[in-house]
């Protein structure tokens, strides 16, 4: 699985959703970020290998270093802390242009950048405000969402999550407030991206990560004895549940 994303003032975000796509049961996890960013993330966790990109973001000049990358890679996983640049925006369009048949992950960022008619064979992750910029941005209305969702698969966040198809929507109950701190979005996108790599099957996958974050997050209110736990917490916790 390939995670692109990070940024200068963004850099716990790609390395959360890739050490989750590992727990998740991705064999190797390369996480593609700028230099700086990426020599973060190989401090951070030594399970990750990182592909170490010029300049504080990322740009469109990247996407012909990171092609033997993309290519062999499963999953892609894009959009973690990568920032609204103009020049990421223009990666991100050219990305999913020249790889419409790819599995991916579309996360965070790059929701706000891209629009449902570019994106193919994904599993889209927005929270609400996330989900109106990607119908403002698709000059789509909410009510005909579904009518444009095409091969992808949107996992609404939120109370309830819901996952919704071209045919069908599945609705997830549980989790807890505590759940909306910062960086636990980026656990449940590496839980989609691990569990697509390994399946590759969409619906399914979201369907799955969703349900496994919102039991983790349950679990970790009885542990903490309350809503003090982290994102970090969260990717502990998954591992917890594999013995």
């Amino acid at each position: 699985m390939l995670a692109i994303g990070g940024s200068e003032n963004y850099v716990g975000a790609v390395a959360l959703a890739g050490i989750a796509a590992l727990r998740a049961g991705c064999d190797v996890v390369t996480v593609a970020a700028p230099e700086k960013v990426a020599w973060a993330v190989n401090c951070l966790y030594a399970d990750l290998i990182t592909k170490k990109l010029s300049g504080k973001h990322i740009q469109k000049k990247h996407l012909l270093q990171l092609e033997p990358l993309i290519e062999r890679s499963d999953v892609l996983l894009v959009g973690n802390g990568m920032g609204v640049h103009a020049e990421t925006r223009e990666f991100c369009s050219a990305l999913m242009k020249k790889y419409p048949e790819k599995l991916k992950v579309i996360d965070a960022d790059a929701i706000k950048m891209l629009r449902l008619q570019d994106i193919s064979n994904a599993i889209i992750t927005p929270h609400a405000r996330e989900f109106e910029m990607l119908l403002e941005n698709s000059g789509v209305v909410r009510d005909e969402a579904k009518d444009y969702v095409g091969s992808n698969v949107i996992l609404l966040k939120g109370w309830i999550d819901q996952i919704i198809s071209g045919d069908k929507v599945t609705k997830v109950k549980g989790g807890n407030p505590g759940m909306s701190k910062a960086g636990t979005g980026d656990v449940l996108a590496g839980l989609c991206a691990g569990f697509l790599a390994q399946s590759r099957q969409i619906f399914e996958s979201a369907e799955a990560a969703a349900h496994i974050n919102k039991k983790i997050g349950e679990l970790l209110l009885t542990k903490k004895k309350g809503y003090s736990f982290i994102a970090s917490d969260m990717v502990e916790e998954i591992s917890r549940q594999n013995d």
